[in-house]
């Protein structure tokens, strides 16, 4: 038995992280500490104010356990891997796990290209970026390519000079085929230097090289290139805008602030590069035990830094964190060189950080509507359908749905949704097997039965070994059943479910002479419903997943039957010839419509065998039952 007050008392006065866990032995929090004695202390002292969240998080605590470091540095870096690895509940976390693309030039090699790279190695190539859009860096190195003639084969030059014909791009004069020794090695590197000034953001060269191009090919008559080098022109000004001047220290920076609520926080960081904005990104965080905007912003540079390869020189933020020096320790170890967090109070500056709060707050305050709006198109919508038939609560409903073709593979589906939403690893298809014919209230009753029966049998088996009852992929039963039909439907519904000796509410979806869902059908009465509500919406919703489902199902089956019916009954043809036969004709149809001689050229038939495929599809069997297929 873990004893709480006994173990603070060995708590040493040294730094280190430690660990708390639950009832369930789960880690629910991770934090580090100067002196673990005093930090871990604090949380069990009444007399300190707590938030209600910290409070409740120390209900749960039923045992904690600490790792010493010989420094809060190394307490912090442990603590990151920690977090990353366990994800506690109680620790505010970093919702998003992107990674930025960057640009690569392979310089390390005697043909350098310009590649999409998500990671950045330290393998001696130069890298640009991180970037905040995959498709501006494609978009970017197209761009390259194009106005420098940069290779994008893979070959190993200069060994493989010569080995292979150029590829398109040599043939629409976008690489100067250096696979082929069309341009030497120096040549080439100065293509690559003007390639290198461009990512560094020194445009004017190229965009007075590609004027004056587009000039002298008009002045020639030449106005297909000239178009051409217009185009590339453009492009170039377009990439240009978009690196606007934010500072004029040249620095690399991040510039960092947040907006929160209760419950969630929005980060928003403008990425500056050599003094020009290059774009910007905003993460959500779920507040945990952070008390305010300084903590919130230490957890996230520790939880965004710790997973991205490149760290700029500052970061402007919004309020100081309190453990500001050990993590700037951290960052300049990790880059190599001193990195400074630095809390603007005045000037541009703090105008900068403003702006970027500012941001932070407008998509706060959008996701919060956005939530809202998906929360009455879900949650609302399943409570408003609950309204309509007079139910306090409803949260799981399933519906069901039969297709068959003149009775043909008759199949049944069902589809769940929770809280308003498709729970599709739920869905279930069934393959009537007792049913013959085109019986869709019978086929019904063998689903229902089905589902129901398999649902029971899994309960009572869970039961005896002592199982959650809720790991059962059938145990989970509906709060509202819903049928693609009315009374008819319903009746059939309510049967089964007596017979099973089930309480499960049951309505049917009632269609106008259009089939369009008009009504509820509910305990022997048409319940009517605003065909404007949400609710209605959600309805539909449901409806069409149902029918979609099965027809789905459906379509697969009569596709496997189409080629298992009409090729692998044939004495003597197999799997394999059943494919060469496919190969060599097509279709089935040609199949159908070939001579014996024909049939025999196929790849691996013999005579026999072609007379067997020919005399079977001339049979009266087959073609009824080709006719029911079709």
């Amino acid at each position: 038995m873990f004893d709480i007050e006994e173990e603070l008392k060995k708590l040493p006065a040294q730094p280190g992280v430690y660990i708390m866990h639950d009832k369930r032995d789960e880690i629910i929090y991770v934090g580090k500490a100067i002196s673990l004695k005093n930090r871990v202390r604090q949380y069990f002292q009444s007399s300190r104010n707590k938030t209600a969240k910290i409070e409740q998080m120390v209900s749960r605590i039923a045992r904690f356990e600490y790792i010493i470091t010989d420094s809060e540095l190394e307490a912090l870096v442990l603590e990151c891997n920690l977090i990353k690895e366990h994800r506690p509940k109680y620790n505010t976390m970093l919702k998003d796990d992107k990674a930025y693309p960057y640009i690569k030039v392979t310089v390390t090699e005697d043909f350098p290209r310009v590649q999409f790279a998500r990671l950045m190695k330290k393998d001696k190539n130069k890298y640009f970026g991180p970037y905040t859009s995959a498709g501006a860096v494609k978009d970017t190195i197209d761009l390259i390519h194009k106005i420098y003639k940069i290779r994008t084969c893979s070959r190993s030059l200069p060994k493989d000079i010569g080995k292979d014909r150029p590829c398109l791009n040599y043939h629409i004069k976008q690489c100067d085929a250096p696979c082929q020794g069309g341009i030497s090695k120096e040549a080439y590197g100065e293509n690559i230097a003007q390639a290198l000034e461009f990512l560094n953001g020194h445009y004017e060269k190229v965009l007075s090289m590609l004027e004056e191009k587009m000039m002298l090919a008009s002045s020639e008559m030449d106005f297909e290139k000239a178009i051409e080098y217009r185009e590339l022109l453009t492009s170039v000004k377009q990439v240009a805008q978009k690196q606007k001047i934010t500072s004029s220290s040249m620095q690399d920076r991040d510039i960092i602030a947040l907006a929160r609520d209760e419950e969630d926080a929005v980060v928003q960081v403008f990425f500056v590069r050599e003094g020009k904005l290059i774009g910007r990104e905003h993460f959500h965080m779920a507040v945990a035990t952070a008390e305010n905007a300084a903590q919130l912003l230490s957890e996230f540079i520790k939880q965004f830094y710790a997973g991205t390869p490149f760290l700029p020189r500052e970061l402007w933020v919004q309020a100081e964190p309190e453990d500001s020096e050990v993590i700037c320790r951290w960052l300049s170890a990790r880059k190599g060189q001193k990195v400074r967090i630095v809390a603007p109070k005045k000037g541009e500056k703090e105008r900068l950080v403003e702006l970027a709060q500012k941001n932070a707050q407008l998509v706060l305050s959008q996701d919060k509507e956005k939530i809202k709006r998906e929360e009455l198109r879900t949650l609302g919508a399943m409570n408003q359908i609950g309204s309509w038939l007079g139910m306090e609560r409803v949260r799981r409903v399933e519906a069901f749905d039969i297709s068959n073709i003149s009775g043909y593979e008759s199949v049944g589906s069902m589809v769940v949704y929770e809280d308003g939403k498709p729970k599709r690893n739920d869905y279930r298809k069934f393959k009537i097997r007792t049913v013959t014919g085109a019986n869709d209230y019978a086929s019904m009753r063998e689903v229902l039965l089905r589902r129901f029966g398999h649902g029971l049998e899994e309960k009572s088996r869970l039961q005896k070994d002592g199982i959650d009852q809720e790991m059962g992929s059938f145990t989970r039963f509906p709060d509202l059943l819903m049928m693609d039909g009315g009374k008819g439907q319903v009746n059939i519904a309510l049967e089964v479910l007596k017979e099973l000796q089930l309480e499960i509410p049951v309505c049917g979806m009632v269609k106008d002479d259009n089939h369009r869902t008009r009504g509820l059908y509910y305990q022997n009465v048409e319940v009517p419903i605003d065909r404007h509500s949400e609710g209605f919406r959600l309805i539909t919703r449901i409806q069409d997943e149902a029918h979609r489902f099965a027809i789905e199902y459906h379509r697969s089956l009569r596709g496997k039957s189409q080629v298992r019916s009409l090729l692998d009954d044939i004495p003597g043809i197999g799997a394999a010839r059943r494919r060469a036969l496919m190969r060599h004709f097509k279709s089935l149809e040609a199949i159908k419509a070939a001579e014996v001689e024909e049939l025999a050229q196929a790849p691996g038939m013999n005579r026999l065998a072609a007379k067997n495929v020919y005399d079977f599809f001339r049979t009266e069997e087959t073609q009824k039952k080709q006719a029911i297929i079709q």
